[in-house]
């Protein structure tokens, strides 16, 4: 697998409307679901169920479910170093658990999923580099 592989994969999901806790390409997904999907694409099976959850679940947990995930699945990056094919990890506030994805497909923009759109490749500008707080390589991804 690699780089190049992971990003077609996302970009395959482009248009596929937002639908929280789905993961479903070209019928519905949010952050996480895009992730998995792609994940299931490039590796195969996923290596953990996903909890159900709700909109406000980092609020309301304040656990750093979402991070925690991340770090027992892929290997960490620098944020300075992160490449095309890397997860992206965004916190919406300071003081808030990390609850959003992105998927790379270079060092200045990514794709995602969010609420009211559909998944989309966006610019990773100053709003977005100001919320990244951690990067992630897909397991066993060539480099």
């Amino acid at each position: 697998m690699t780089r190049a592989d992971i990003v077609a994969a996302a970009r395959r999901w482009i248009g596929t409307p937002y639908a929280h806790q789905a993961s479903l390409i070209h019928v519905g997904c949010d952050c996480l679901g895009l992730v998995r999907g792609v994940w299931r694409e490039v590796i195969g099976e996923e290596p953990e169920a996903a909890p159900p959850y709700t909109p406000d679940w980092a609020e309301a947990s304040g656990t750093e479910t979402l991070f925690d995930a991340a770090k027992r699945h892929f290997g960490s990056v620098a944020l300075s170093e992160f490449r095309e094919g890397d997860t992206l990890l965004f916190r919406f506030r300071d003081y808030l658990p990390a609850k959003h994805l992105g998927v790379a497909t270079s060092a200045t923009h990514m794709i995602h999923a969010h609420a009211g759109a559909c998944v989309a490749e966006v610019a990773i500008g100053a709003h977005w580099r100001k919320q990244l707080v951690a990067a992630f390589a897909f397991p066993g991804v060539a480099d």
